[in-house]
Formats: structure tokens, sequence, C-alpha cells
């Protein structure tokens, strides 16, 4: 019988509690003793000085789709106040939901073509709103509207980064939603699918040292608090593995697209990346500054201490795949060790690709395991696969590398 991985949290809990550790299990809770000092937020969160934060449509709107306009007052007032000590970038949601109100529509339409055009016609009201509102503190706002090709592409990549961090030197806050008028759920690639995701990929773009997203809900629990009436909050996460995800729900809110599922992945990725990630409850906007200054607000996912570094980041989760390989057991090994990827190890070839271009890397079951630039195209890795290195050179003629992917140019997921 298959058993879910344990996963490792603290847990809200009595006094007489504080020190224990809760492990949960599809089978119940065993208890471990844990450290007595109890981690210190303001401490960790001390030196934070590049900050995104991400705030979503259920956030933004009211009940009927139409904006919240005091609710966004205290949100700018909060961002303002946060930009006087450290750089701030504001990933926004609401340019549908904004639509929706200015168009008077209960329901968000089923039609791609329908979501684009309230897209269209929400962004100007909402980049304007804020416009006004930023002024208001003294404060200068730019826009991005980006899209998943913004980030797979290299040149653009860095070329992004590189107007990000000259806004942030002079204080100026980005404003970045994706451009959902020019993309759809049927584009493929194009469309990065939800700003939780989309601000955790503008997190590992400028290295920031806190991603903050507001939500509908205080942060995550070990179960859905809106039907089990049990169900416990978890104020620290400390090791995200893959047990954590059946916490999470999978759909969001009647006006915004990501859900509890979307935060985690978002968490996944920032964490790796060296970067703190925080969920908290938007009803109070005040939870921006409160989050930020180390208060004992919202869920809060521990930056992993291995930080990969911002090109292997990109290899991830930006860079879009030109194909793909499978490899067996032995070679998934290897890689998880830090090794290379040998072509004796790679089973199947998929796709058209050159040498040079981005794969994804896949185990028997078809899991993408990491993503890699390859040292050989997809015509001659069909020709080596499963032979060893020193058999490279009587297969094609030549050889460029021992390695069909070299782990300097491998990132794992």
């Amino acid at each position: 019988m298959a058993i879910v991985p344990r996963i490792s949290l603290i847990l809200n809990s009595p006094p007489s509690c504080k020190n224990i550790k809760f492990k949960i299990s599809r089978f119940g809770y065993n208890f471990q003793k844990f450290r007595s000092e109890k981690m210190d937020r303001k401490e960790l969160l001390g030196g934070v000085k590049r900050i995104v934060v991400k705030v979503g449509t259920s956030t933004l709107a009211n009940a009927d789709g139409s904006l919240n306009e005091d609710k966004i007052k205290q949100i700018v007032a909060n961002l303002s106040e946060l930009n006087e000590n450290a750089e701030v970038v504001f990933v926004t949601s609401g340019a549908v939901g904004a639509g929706m109100g200015q168009m008077k529509l209960a329901h968000k339409p089923k039609s791609i073509v329908e979501k684009q055009a309230l897209a269209a016609i929400g962004q100007v009201s909402l980049i304007h709103l804020y416009q006004i509102l930023f002024w208001a503190h003294g404060k200068t706002i730019a826009q991005l509207l980006l899209t998943k090709d913004d980030f797979s592409d290299r040149r653009r990549y860095l070329n992004m980064r590189s107007v990000l961090r000259s806004l942030l030197a002079k204080k100026i806050i980005p404003v970045i939603n994706e451009n959902d008028p020019v993309v759809g759920e049927g584009i493929k690639g194009v469309k990065v699918g939800d700003n939780d995701t989309l601000s955790a990929l503008v997190a590992g773009l400028i290295e920031a040292d806190l991603l903050v997203i507001l939500t509908d809900i205080d942060g995550l629990y070990d179960k859905n608090p809106s039907v089990f009436a049990d169900a416990k909050f978890i104020n620290l996460v400390e090791n995200l593995d893959d047990g954590i995800k059946a916490a999470a729900g999978a759909e969001g809110s009647k006006f915004g697209t990501g859900g509890m599922r979307t935060k985690i992945t978002a968490a996944e990725m920032s964490t790796k990346n060296g970067t703190h990630l925080i969920i908290a409850n938007g009803a109070d906007p005040r939870n921006i500054v409160r989050a930020a200054q180390g208060s004992e607000v919202g869920t809060l996912f521990l930056a992993g201490k291995n930080r990969i570094n911002s090109r292997k980041y990109w290899l991830a989760y930006s860079a879009a795949d030109n194909g793909s390989v499978a490899i067996d057991a032995g070679a998934a090994k290897a890689l998880k060790e830090g090794k290379s990827l040998l072509a004796v190890g790679i089973r199947e070839v998929v796709g058209e690709f050159e040498r040079g271009e981005t794969l994804a890397i896949k185990d028997a079951s078809g899991r993408t395991l990491a993503r890699g630039i390859t040292n050989y195209s997809s015509a001659e890795l069909a020709l080596i696969k499963g032979r060893k290195s020193e058999e490279i050179e009587a297969a094609l003629g030549y050889k460029y590398e021992d390695e069909a992917l070299h782990i300097d140019n491998i990132a794992l997921i």
C-alpha cells in the first residue's frame, strides 16, 4: 500500500503545546518534541529589503466583481508605507474583475475572448486608480503587463530584470499583471495562468527577500476550514514536501483564478530561490506591513537553505520546453545526487530540438524531474541513447561532450 509522505509543520496550539511539532499523515497525528526556542519572525524578516506583494481579485473586488475602492486605498497606503524602507513590487490581479464591474456582470463569462475583452476594459480603470492613489502618497508607479513568453525567452527575461532593477533603484513601484487581453487558456506556452505563479516568477526574477500573497483566507490549514470545523491553522512551514499539497484546495473564488494549491506552488518556487513567502488574509490591508515587519500574521514558508542561482531558477520555472527525454531510475538517482545526465541513462527522446535548447527531463512515469540545456540534438540523442559515453563518437562520427546534459545546465524541480 502506498504511503503518503509525512509533512513537518508547526501548528497553532494551546500554550501548553507550544514546543510540540505535529507530523501529519493520512493516518492521524504523531507528536514529536520540537526545539524549545520559538522562532522570532521579527529577527528572521528584519533584514528584508526587496519585497513582492501580490493581491488577488478576491481581496480587490466586491461581491459583485466591481472594484472595492476603499480596500484598494488601504492597500496602496500600506504599500507606500512599506516602500519607505524597502523596494516594493506590486503584483495585482483584478483586471477581469474590474471589467466585470464596469460591464455590470455578476458572473465571469466562460468564453476566453469575453474574458480577454473584460481584462482590456478593466486594466484601464485599475491602473488609472492605482496611479491616482499612489500619487497621493508621493509615489510613482510603472506598469508591466507580462506573458509567459517574457519569462521563457532568455533575452527578454534579462531585459525585464534590468528594467525592474532600474525602477527599484529609483524607488518607483512596478505594478505587474499578466497581459490577459493577448493571452488565453487556449494559447499554449503564452499564459502564466495565475498571478500566484506570476508573483513567484517575479520574485525569482529580482531575487526578492520576501513574497507576501494576500488572499481571502488567514493562511494554510491542515484541511479546508470551510468544510471541517476542526481544521488547524498552520503558522510555519519549514520543509515544503509533497504531502503538504494535500492540505490545499483545488479551486479559487468566483472572481479569481488561483486557489490555495497555486499558492503552495508559488511557495515551492519561491523558497527554492531563497525567498520567504507569507500567505495572509487581505481583509485587513494592514497585514501587508505587519507581515513584512515580522508580526505573527498568516502562514510563513521559510526560504530554503540552499538557494539556487538565478540562471537555474530560470531553467526550472521559466524556460520553455523544446522537447523531452525519459530517463531510467539510475539516471534519476544520479541527478538528485548532483551528477550530469549521460546518454546511457536516456530511454526515450520526444520532440525535435537542436543542440543548446531546453528540455524537460522526465522519469519513467512521465513526471518532470528537471529541466536542462542539451549538448545534443534530438536526432543525435536518438542515436546515442542507452550508450556509454565512450561509444558516442563511434555512433555519431564525432562527440561534443561526454554528458548528454551537464549538471551545470540542469535545474531540478
